[in-house]
């Protein structure tokens, strides 16, 4: 099989929702981003990623060519996974390049958490749909008429359909199931913030990120916090039980952004005038019956014992963890159950020694807690970000890349330096 390798993409600024890109829809932010990719080479095709839905849009990435104006001839699809959409866009293009005569994707995902669009409930919205044919007055008068009963509102944090629970409902679940301290926690958010305020200061994302409106760095890492600010914070999702642990400090925040990498066998990459560095060596997805006791986003915690194992790794042989942060607790508890010797075995089928887990190597320039969450555009900033961190490793060393996702998913990589 022909070798696959990544390049870092570039990105917006991440800002939280209703700030600097409130008045944006997801196509105008992605805009930006496919411009500088374009900029630097043509890409063979395109997959792009949105999870919260524009009903004006079929296919956010061939709107995104004409949009940016990229060759038209271009083929571009869309990819959705929720958290891992532009993570699983990667997997996609990965199997794609070096076939069909293809060498080099550009992959990429957005998310403007501020614009949430309301749905009606099917039998009103189909009634009112088929009265505007006939009668366009009635149907105005319906619309009118129209109560809070009528709609479909995404309320909550964005519940799981299945549960009726918000992810962070269910990670506080998954909290207590693991022993997770809210102490812990804290800690880990404020390491989130500490490493991602270090690399803006000594310009580790200036060639990952381009400045778009009046924002030129991400908004979002507090270089003033503290384990004492942090600790102050109240629940944010078990407000009546007193044992909730998750705040609005400890986990991932609402945020906007659109992210991009690059896939690409060695003839495609020579079209960004780069050698190959960072070779996509294998990876793998997981699914988790999360109506069980461990939790909607424990699906990496199976999927990155297997990998290792697959590969005849261990922990120690891994110089770098780039893992989602949607919460402390959730990137707590999955390396707590892939380090445990029974949960690899029972759960994840893994019946080798992985060891201890290095937890100096991991998120080196902050996670998600810091930089934030927009959806669909995390897997690629995960992606491009662990890829710029290993290029500037010895050849050899090896990186695992992880992200969540809704619904009991997960989907890992292992990278390694060329």
């Amino acid at each position: 099989m022909t070798d696959v390798y990544l390049a870092p993409g570039v990105r917006t600024p991440f800002v939280k929702s209703g700030g600097a890109y409130a008045a944006l829809n997801g196509l105008a932010l992605s805009v930006p981003v496919a411009k500088a990719m374009a900029a630097r080479a043509r890409p063979d095709f395109l997959v792009w990623g949105q999870v919260i839905p524009d009903p004006t849009l079929s296919n956010i990435a061939r709107e995104l060519v004409f949009e940016a104006g990229l060759d038209p001839t271009i083929p571009a699809f869309s990819s959705v996974l929720a958290c891992s959409s532009s993570f699983v866009g990667a997997i996609e293009a990965a199997g794609m390049v070096g076939r069909g005569g293809t060498h080099l994707a550009l992959v990429g995902g957005v998310e403007t958490m501020s614009h949430v669009p309301i749905a009606l409930a099917m039998a009103k919205a189909d009634a009112i749909i088929g009265q505007f044919a006939r009668d366009p007055a009635g149907a105005a008068m319906a619309l009118a008429g129209l109560t809070s009963a009528d709609f479909v509102l995404p309320i909550r944090g964005w519940t799981n359909r299945v549960s009726g629970r918000s992810q962070g409902e269910h990670t506080e679940d998954t909290a207590r199931r693991f022993a997770i301290a809210r102490a812990d926690q804290d800690r880990q958010a404020l390491s989130s913030h500490q490493r991602a305020i270090s690399g803006q200061d000594r310009g580790f994302f200036s060639d990952l990120i381009v400045p778009f409106g009046s924002v030129d760095h991400d908004t979002i890492p507090r270089r003033d916090t503290s384990l004492e600010k942090l600790a102050a914070l109240p629940p944010a999702f078990d407000r009546s039980s007193g044992l909730g642990s998750l705040t609005a400090g400890n986990s991932s925040p609402v945020t906007d952004g659109a992210a991009s990498v690059w896939v690409g066998d060695a003839a495609g990459l020579a079209r960004l005038g780069v050698t190959p560095a960072i070779r996509f060596v294998d990876w793998e997805m997981a699914a988790i019956d999360f109506r069980l006791d461990e939790g909607i986003l424990m699906a990496p915690a199976r999927a990155i014992p297997r990998l290792l194992a697959r590969q005849g790794l261990v922990f120690a042989d891994i110089a770098l963890f780039e893992l989602h942060e949607a919460f402390a607790a959730q990137v707590l508890a999955n390396i707590k159950a892939a380090s445990d010797p029974v949960y690899q075995r029972e759960r994840a089928g893994v019946d080798v020694d992985l060891g201890a887990f290095p937890q100096g190597r991991l998120n080196p320039h902050g996670g998600s807690l810091a930089i934030g969450h927009p959806f669909a555009a995390t897997g690629a900033r995960i992606l491009s970000q662990a890829a710029k961190e290993l290029t500037a490793m010895a050849s050899g060393s090896r990186a695992i890349v992880s992200v969540c996702a809704d619904g009991g998913q997960g989907t890992v990589a292992l990278l390694e330096r060329v």
